[in-house]
């Protein structure tokens, strides 16, 4: 990464004497609370596949990843070791790319197998009606569509966390950890 991609031209800024609050405090501050962020997210996202590294192997394989019990455990790695290492900011670059391919494919198989139109049948809804007593109030109010509504929104969730996790991850492939990383570091060392 060049430094100078981030510096902050002085001519340029509305507030030219926060230049160098920006180039360094707010910059070097921010880009680390974002890798920590997208490294941590993914690490714990990827413990439970560590944990039951078989888990998805239908999954994968519903996507034409063959055969799953290969990629479902090389999944649950990437994820959990991927997301340690963008966190401390090493190897970001190759942990970034790979963990954003991986988003990518994810992305698409939100936009491919949305969520439905509905957790319940006209039967159901019925049931709920009938049964309220059996359902928070959230609940009935949630589920008197059906579900529509939610399962819209839990789909709309899914989409745009996608998308920054995806955006996320292929912006530390192409600038690499940043500052306060161990790459910085060992670049410096080395």
């Amino acid at each position: 990464m060049t430094d100078d991609v981030f510096k902050n031209d002085p001519q340029r800024l509305y507030l030219p004497f926060l230049g160098g609050f920006y180039d360094r405090i707010a910059q070097p501050m921010a880009w680390v609370i974002f890798r920590i962020a997208i490294g941590g997210f993914l690490a714990l996202e990827g413990w439970p596949k560590i944990t039951h590294p078989f888990a998805q192997v239908g999954f994968v394989e519903s996507l034409h990843f063959y055969p799953g019990v290969f990629w479902s455990p090389l999944l649950a790695a990437l994820q959990f070791f991927g997301g340690i290492l963008i966190m401390l900011g090493l190897f970001t670059r190759a942990a970034a790319l790979a963990n954003g391919i991986m988003l990518a494919i994810t992305l698409y198989f939100h936009y491919t197998h949305p969520y439905g139109a509905a957790f319940l049948t006209p039967a159901g809804i019925e049931a709920l009606k009938t049964n309220a007593e059996l359902f928070t109030a959230a609940a009935q109010y949630r589920l008197a569509d059906g579900g529509a509504n939610f399962l819209t929104q839990v789909q709309d969730k899914a989409e745009l966390a996608s998308w920054f996790w995806t955006g996320g991850t292929f912006l530390y492939a192409a600038f690499g950890g940043g500052y306060c990383s161990v790459d910085r570091l060992l670049k410096k060392v080395f």
